[in-house]
């Protein structure tokens, strides 16, 4: 592996890219051209490269709680507070928790359906010195919500991007269900039509645990296709309202999960579901 130099004395990595005042940042040609030195080292490196902590613009990734407003950190408040601007998948739902901690900071929207427009905005605004903090409704940026996006363009142009540790939904589900967690793949949100039969096969033959999200209009579906695909037997665990009232958690084979939650009349909260791994 190849070495990468950052100029310490700047203050700055050597990789990032100058300031490009009103042009337009466009992520799919932010790439080093052939024949430039950084081209050499090899692209993860690259993108591993950050500034020190306030030298710049920088993209801070921060977990909201799932449910109890508790689980927020004193660290994430404080980051908060600190950032230039924050942006957020739903401003009126985050007004609500800023307004909680006493964050006065302006919010603006960074969600799935301006991601591709905002992204190249953002980026510029970084690089102009803006430090941004991204937060999404509940638990981690990126994980089954928006900030893939942003944080891959700041890699691409030498933004320094930091995640906070924090809520999540699907690590409290797997450590409690008593399934094996040593080893375990993670699927988010299956596919509700096209391509969900090949994710369910691959969740069929897979010897390591699988945690899934899923809707609650979705779950006895969800349940009846585990059935299907895996057995009756398999066990799996459903995780529903974590961290709030009426947390709630069901583990045992899946036929009698599937019994279980098709016999009620209405299912709600947000859904995790553990499935134990192909048995050997």
């Amino acid at each position: 592996m190849g070495t990468h130099r950052v100029d310490r004395r700047a203050g700055r990595s050597a990789a990032r890219p100058p300031a490009r005042g009103n042009v337009p940042f466009d992520p799919e040609n932010s790439a080093p051209r052939a024949g430039d030195p950084e081209a050499q080292a090899p692209a993860a490196l690259r993108a591993a490269t950050q500034m020190p902590l306030g030298a710049g613009g920088r993209l801070i990734l921060v977990p909201t709680p799932i449910g109890n407003l508790e689980d927020i950190t004193y660290r994430a408040v404080r980051i908060l507070r600190e950032s230039s601007r924050i942006l957020a998948e739903d401003t009126r739902n985050s007004r609500r928790l800023l307004d909680h901690f006493g964050i006065p900071n302006p919010a603006e929207a960074y969600h799935q359906h301006n991601e591709h427009r905002m992204t190249p905005l953002l980026v510029d605004r970084m690089l102009s010195g803006e430090v941004l903090a991204l937060i999404t409704d509940a638990g981690t940026p990126g994980i089954s919500d928006p900030g893939f996006l942003l944080v891959r363009a700041c890699r691409h142009a030498g933004i320094p991007v930091e995640c906070l540790p924090g809520a999540t939904a699907f690590v409290p589900a797997l450590a409690a269900s008593g399934i094996p967690c040593d080893r375990f793949c993670f699927e988010g949100f299956l596919p509700p039509k096209k391509g969900r039969a090949t994710r369910l096969e691959a969740i069929a033959g897979e010897k390591r645990t699988t945690v899934l999200y899923e809707s609650p209009h979705r779950l006895v579906k969800c349940l009846e296709q585990l059935v299907q695909y895996c057995g009756a037997e398999r066990v799996a665990g459903v995780f529903r309202e974590l961290s709030k009232l009426h947390e709630e958690h069901r583990i045992g084979p899946v036929g009698e999960l599937l019994a279980e939650f098709a016999g009620r009349q209405a299912i709600k909260g947000e859904i995790v579901i553990v499935v134990s791994g192909r048995p050997e």
